[in-house]
């Protein structure tokens, strides 16, 4: 459906002005939210319109995932006794010579599921993989994100420093990619840097070209465990922040992840750059890499989204737990209850992610005149029988049994809380198959029971 639809709920939260209406309803035409207003006005001005929604429910924009790998999605639950030098060096430098496109397209399918049941309309995905065979790999995850529905900023996480990977072979992906995404309706590309330590300076300043010249923005890993940032600074004379400054990657918009072991420096340069930052509570919990310097991002006003990170390192693709997390975090960091607020947290899951991603002019927030993103949450609900506060309600209340309604672009994508355009039966199927012949690919016996099963009943 993408014809005119009004979706109604006792609580609109806008992530705008006003930030909550009661008794409200969001109109959709055509792809584009064009009237927020009151139940009753929009009803009796639209009576031709199907309502959706409910008396009982909370409607919201979308939520921006704003970091992923769908590389990882069938890996989730292995290898949790690494921290991430060690991580990458045992689960995932072995497995990524060996993903292939089909790997690529189920695994988006898979995890592609999961975000759409916790309120997630935009992804922003960087597929880390040694592309070494003849077919490119990416383009499966645009072909995937098309068939769930699901709006993608995708980009391929390129590195040199793993043998056997040649410059041409990583410049071949990021172009199929490109193309991948420009033939898209709902993805658009970015140009993905793993990380400075990983990318030789020849194919970093191939990235900078790419991303500056070409027009397409970065997405890349940043100061995501204190190793990395002494190894930068010892390799380079600087830190990986002032690294990218230097070589001109912030001249064009870029999305960093994590960004957890800043100096003052570095956060003075995220903001003088307007990069935004996706923080990964979970991910980062899971890998003890360390805490997120929300405060002193937010004092110098550098854009922050919330990001739920690869299945191989969060390991449940839940942006609801991802949302919560944030919040517990910052609080039990701080030794402070004012830490950090659900309103705080809601805001970052929406236009925040929006803005990091220079993207808060289309999505992220209930307006007119923006994309009909929007999220329905169940007031039926035992978990949100009784709403004293909705936005603490979303965040602290909520999980995906309560999501209820999603729509992107206009079009409903799950309806009473299930996948619309892609049944998560075949998903789930399909990707057993293909989680055993990954991990015996890549020799990963000793991290899975499932090689030594015979394979998925």
């Amino acid at each position: 459906m993408n014809g005119s639809v009004l979706i109604r709920g006792r609580h609109l939260l806008t992530s705008a002005a006003p930030e909550s209406v009661t008794d409200g309803a969001v109109r959709l035409s055509a792809g584009r939210i064009t009237h927020v207003g009151a139940y009753r006005d929009l009803a009796a001005r639209f009576p031709d319109d199907p309502v959706h929604g409910g008396p009982n429910d909370i409607v919201t924009p979308g939520f921006v995932n704003a970091h992923g790998h769908f590389s990882e999605a069938l890996l989730a639950g292995m290898a949790e006794q690494y921290e991430l030098a060690a991580w990458i060096r045992e689960l995932i430098g072995p497995v990524a010579p060996h993903l292939r496109r089909e790997d690529a397209y189920v695994g988006t399918l898979l995890a592609g599921i999961q975000l759409l049941h916790s309120g997630v309309t935009l992804v922003n995905d960087m597929f880390v993989c040694d592309p070494v065979g003849p077919e490119p790999v990416t383009p499966g995850v645009v072909q995937a994100l098309d068939e769930l529905g699901l709006r993608g900023v995708v980009a391929f996480g390129a590195g040199d420093a793993r043998p056997g990977v040649e410059e041409a072979a990583l410049l071949r992906e990021h172009e199929e990619l490109r193309k991948a995404a420009a033939a898209s309706r709902l993805c658009r590309f970015r140009v993905g840097i793993t990380v400075v330590s990983a990318q030789s300076p020849e194919l970093f300043g191939h990235g900078v070209r790419m991303a500056v010249d070409g027009g397409h923005g970065s997405h890349i890993h940043l100061h995501e465990v204190r190793e990395e940032a002494v190894e930068v600074r010892a390799r380079h004379g600087m830190s990986a922040v002032e690294y990218c400054a230097d070589r001109g990657l912030f001249d064009a918009p870029v999305l960093a992840a994590h960004c957890v072991w800043n100096s003052r420096r570095d956060i003075a340069l995220l903001a003088e750059y307007g990069v935004g930052v996706a923080h990964n509570p979970v991910a980062n919990m899971v890998l003890g890499s360390g805490v997120c310097p929300l405060p002193e991002l937010d004092a110098l006003g550098v854009d922050v989204g919330i990001g739920v990170d690869g299945a191989a390192s969060n390991d449940r693709q839940d942006m609801t737990e991802a949302v919560k997390a944030a919040v517990l975090l910052q609080r039990v960091h701080h030794l402070r209850a004012s830490a950090m607020s659900a309103r705080d947290a809601f805001r970052m899951a929406t236009i925040g992610g929006a803005r990091a991603l220079g993207m808060s002019e289309e999505v992220g927030s209930l307006e007119p005149g923006k994309a009909a993103d929007v999220v329905v949450f169940d007031g039926e609900s035992p978990s949100l029988a009784n709403i004293h506060d909705p936005v603490q309600s979303v965040v602290y209340c909520a999980g995906p049994r309560e999501v209820k309604e999603v729509w992107v672009d206009g079009r409903q994508v799950v309806a009473a809380g299930e996948s619309v355009n892609v049944r998560p039966a075949d998903a789930v199927a399909r990707s057993r198959e293909a989680a055993v012949s990954l991990v015996r690919r890549a020799g990963l016996d000793g991290l899975s029971v499932l090689a030594g099963t015979g394979g998925p009943p």
